[in-house]
């Protein structure tokens, strides 16, 4: 490492570190590749090593070889080689990398050829080197091409293939044969690279030999300042960076970055960021940065990246307060002493200057500001103020704490300077050659870290975190303040606490944590800024710092970002960016940033200070990537299975699981390699989850005992600028258990189907014996209405016989009376007439007599009778007439007058006649019905009558 420590550049870009406790692999590695969706790929020890920005995995050749070397196609199959064995790498449907071995195809008498140390694909044709045999794949087949001695390279360029034999020279690949290129003995060292470099020439590295030009069939050495360090460190491979840098790995020296002008631009060894100088490969990814396999290691440099770490110190990480370009010198203020490096002006870019950082003497403690004013330089030091002038610091005063230095007049150059310092304001006067401290300004002892004088009010505006915000007004000699106010929460400020004052857009301006604040003369407080604060509310914020291009830098706890006037977003007349790579590096409390132009911008970091070249990083904003890692499913034993492995394939498969694979682990990541701390994810489980997950830092989930059914997972990602990626899906189905599947389902359907027929069946006989009970109950209803009805009529009857028997009987005692009392009164007329001897020639006499025989003889009283008994006795004497043709009317009325179950004497009344004759009529009634002497006449009757009745 002969160049090494005089070839430091100011600052130097991201650098990340992986150890073998890491990736769990071997220590060595010795190839590097990628494929198309940014995956990494490393030749290491113990197989093909791969990462994907948040996993490692590693896969073993079958005979458990090093992998020494990597290359992957355009379809995505990764062709490896090793010892005594070459194939490749493809990923299956389920996006699992399996190993396929061409061993086979190789002819058995050349199968055996040790290492394969290089691997170019060239559209269909694949060449695998080992030192005694170059191998080409095509079409199924490997056919063998022998060198005399031994093949020491094998590469392309420019759409060409190389090759290089021992004490024969370069070949050239052309029309199917390896044809001689060049026999020129000078390079007598291995080729490690072929690069391109201009129309009609090469770029090829040797081991040893340094650099030389291909040129036609013609090598050119090409002397450059580093033929030493080449000669010693030795290259071992190389590739171009851009169109004009070219990067070199070596075996002892680290890797360089060297120009076309042979400039060395950087150079990155152990002890500045590498694990190992013993590079092995190089290589450039898709973001432009650089990979490097290490003897011991994989190291990542972001040589693209817009953001490098300035480290003034080599034996402390030392913070940075102020930073300054001033005299082709860098001066870094730091947590202990002043800093400086002579620059190189002619590097637009001043982080690629070389560097060589001194500390300033007698500068020993914190360095608060660096102020250019008059054309000098001023140091705000814990010890008081300095003036800078090359590698020297010469004290102005000694008046403890000097925060910040103001001009108290826009002329130049200006007499009077303002300092805010822990004791408050100090004033220096400047005589054109030195400057002179003058006296403390009689004002309040605060510490006054953020002044600004305003020339216009004569006054100085100066804040303190946690008193407000204080107005100055200077007696006409300066020397003392003659009027001072205060603002705060009653003078339009969001509160008391925590305002920085500075000077933006010709404005007093206040950082707050509610946004931006300025001050409003004609209402002599301070409002929200019409400018900013639509855009900054809520927000905050603890610095500002508006550049020559009126762009205005931020920093809210720790967060680095730009408000860009140049890119105008909607109404809003700026946009903003931020800068995730930079968070939490940035300095908290102490807050800085040094804009010197696009290309430049310095901030204040915790460890060392930080370069930003702020024009390449608008040019460069990548957008985030999503990557599906591993799928993992588990089954209800437990049992865990890949689903998908991560890798690129044709198509990826959509498994259909059975019901007890119902539990998953997804893995996801993004190849931003370089914002893997500043990325965020958000995931979504259609057919489970409602909505997106909030974004976190999480590159995992899991969920376990999913239901049956048809699930796709989303997974996308963003960084902290707010882009984010392409959403990634994984589509899967979980089949229903046995009990629930198509079959199962269409036999429930049967089943339920018989059931419902038997169930309609059941239904409708037992609508059926319902309606057959119903007529059941309604005939027993109506029946016994119908009974109900009956037994009305026949109460009704028995009511209306009972009521003819009644009228009947009535009647017939009615009659019997009426027969009593004419009998009675003809048996007293005659007695009258007996006694009285009258004649019963007397007219009037005979006449009465002649009247009650009449009346006693009247057939009337016999056809009411009869009407009556009819009545009662319906038929009576039709069915003895039927019965008993020879029965005359007398014997008929006999009977009526029998059934009435009357006496003789009632029925000699009734008739007219004697009782003699009642019971003679009566003997001859039984003669006729031929009734025997033991029979009942009166029952008789009784039971012609009812057995006659219907």
């Amino acid at each position: 490492m002969l160049v090494a420590s005089a070839q430091h550049r100011v600052a130097i870009p991201q650098i990340i570190n992986y150890n073998s406790d890491q990736y769990k692999g071997g220590l060595q590695n010795w190839d590097i590749a990628q494929d198309t969706q940014g995956i990494m790929y490393f030749g290491n020890n113990e197989g093909l090593l791969t990462f994907n920005g948040r996993y490692w995995n590693i896969y073993p050749l079958p005979n458990a070889t090093v992998v020494r070397s990597v290359a992957i196609a355009p379809d995505n199959r990764i062709y490896v080689g090793g010892q005594d064995e070459v194939g490749y790498f493809n990923a299956d449907s389920a996006g699992i990398l399996r190993y396929h071995s061409l061993v086979n195809l190789i002819p058995k008498p050349e199968r055996q050829f040790a290492d394969i140390w290089d691997i170019v694909i060239m559209g269909s044709d694949v060449f695998f080197r080992a030192n005694s045999k170059l191998l080409h794949y095509k079409e199924d087949r490997i056919t063998v091409d022998k060198a005399a001695s031994e093949w020491q390279f094998l590469g392309q360029a420019a759409g060409k293939l190389y090759a290089q034999a021992l004490h024969q020279g370069i070949f050239r690949f052309e029309d199917g044969f390896w044809k001689p290129l060049t026999t020129d003995t000078e390079v007598s060292d291995n080729i490690t690279a072929i690069m391109p470099y201009s129309e009609d020439t090469l770029l090829v590295s040797t081991l040893k030999q340094g650099l030389f030009y291909l040129v036609g069939n013609e090598l050119i050495r090409k002397k450059t300042p580093l033929d030493d360090l080449f000669s010693v460190d030795r290259i071992y491979c190389g590739l171009p960076v851009n169109e004009n840098w070219f990067v070199f790995g070596t075996t002892s020296a680290g890797v360089l970055i060297v120009d076309r002008n042979d400039k060395l631009i950087q150079q990155y060894v152990y002890g500045e960021g590498l694990q190992k100088n013993n590079v092995r490969s190089v290589f450039i990814d898709r973001n432009r940065n650089l990979w490097l396999a290490l003897d011991d290691g994989i190291d990542f440099i972001a040589v693209n990246s817009a953001v490098k770490y300035i480290h003034p110190s080599k034996s402390s990480p030392i913070s940075s307060y102020a930073i300054r370009l001033f005299d082709q010198h860098l001066y870094i203020g730091t947590s202990n002493g002043l800093y400086a490096t002579p620059i190189d002006l002619k590097q637009k870019d001043v982080s690629l200057s070389k560097a060589d950082f001194t500390e300033i003497p007698h500068t020993e403690g914190q360095v608060w500001s660096l102020n250019e004013i008059n054309g000098r330089l001023l140091m705000g030091h814990e010890d008081g103020g300095f003036e800078i002038a090359g590698q020297s610091a010469n004290k102005i005063y000694t008046v403890p704490g000097t925060w910040l230095y103001q001009p108290m007049s826009r002329v130049f150059p200006s007499k009077h300077i303002i300092a805010g310092t822990y004791l408050g304001l100090q004033r220096l006067d400047f005589d054109g050659v030195r400057f002179n401290d003058v006296t403390r300004i009689e004002s309040p002892y605060e510490s006054l870290r953020f002044i600004y004088y305003d020339d216009h009010a004569q006054a100085v505006w100066a804040s303190h975190p946690y008193r407000g915000i204080f107005k100055f007004h200077l007696s006409d000699d300066y020397n003392r303040v003659t009027e001072q106010k205060t603002y705060t929460v009653d003078n339009g400020l969001p509160s008391s606490l925590y305002n920085y004052l500075f000077f933006i857009k010709n404005k007093i301006t206040v950082a707050t944590n509610d946004g931006i604040y300025e001050y409003d003369e004609h209402k002599d407080r301070f409002v929200p800024s019409p400018l900013f604060y639509p855009r900054f509310k809520g927000m905050e914020l603890q610095y500002l710092n508006e550049d020559r291009n009126g762009n205005v830098w931020f920093i809210t706890h720790k967060k680095l970002g730009v408000a860009d006037f140049s890119i105008p977003n909607e109404d809003i007349p700026f946009s903003v960016t931020y800068f995730p790579e930079l968070n939490g590096k940035v300095l908290g409390g102490f807050e800085s940033v040094y804009a010197l132009n696009d290309e430049n911008i310095f901030i204040g970091a915790n460890k060392g200070a930080i370069h930003l070249n702020y024009k390449r990083y608008k040019e460069t904003i990548s957008k985030p990537d999503i990557l599906l890692n591993v799928i993992n499913v588990i089954d209800g034993e437990k049992n865990e299975r890949i689903l998908f492995g991560g890798h690129p394939s044709a198509k990826i498969a959509s498994p259909h699981l059975d019901y007890q694979s119902n539990s998953f682990h997804f893995s996801f990541s993004t190849t931003l390699y370089d914002q893997q701390d500043n990325v965020e994810f958000s995931y979504l489980l259609e057919g489970f989850d409602r909505t997106w997950s909030s974004w976190n830092d999480r590159s995992e989930k899991e969920y376990t005992n999913l239901p049956a059914g048809t699930y796709t997972f989303k997974v996308k990602s963003r960084n902290s600028n707010g882009n984010e990626s392409a959403v990634k899906a994984y589509r899967f189905t979980i089949a229903p258990p046995w009990y629930n599947n198509a079959f199962s389902n269409t036999l429930y359907g049967i089943l339920i189907g018989v059931l419902i027929f038997l169930l309609f069946k059941w239904q409708k006989r037992k609508l059926q014996q319902k309606h057959e009970r119903e007529l059941y109950l309604n005939q027993l209803e109506l029946e016994r209405s119908e009974k109900e009805v009956v037994r009305l009529k026949n109460e009704k009857l028995e009511t209306e016989i009972m009521f003819k028997n009644k009228e009947l009987a009535n009647m017939t005692m009615h009659l019997v009376q009426r027969g009593e009392v004419l009998a009675k009164i003809k048996d007293t007329i005659l007695n009258v007439i007996k006694k009285h001897e009258f004649g019963d020639s007397s007219i009037n006499f005979r006449q009465l007599i002649r009247l009650i025989r009449n009346a006693e003889r009247t057939d009337e009283d016999w056809e009411q009778f009869s009407v009556h008994f009819n009545h009662v006795n319906e038929g009576f004497f039709t069915n003895l007439k039927e019965q008993y043709p020879d029965l005359t009317p007398n014997e008929l009325k006999l009977c009526a007058f029998f059934r009435m179950n009357l006496s003789s004497k009632e029925i000699a009344q009734l008739m007219n006649i004697t009782i003699k004759a009642v019971e003679v009529g009566r003997y001859r009634l039984r003669k006729k019905l031929k009734l025997d002497p033991e029979q009942n006449l009166y029952e008789f009757l009784l039971h012609v009558s009812v057995s006659k009745q219907p």
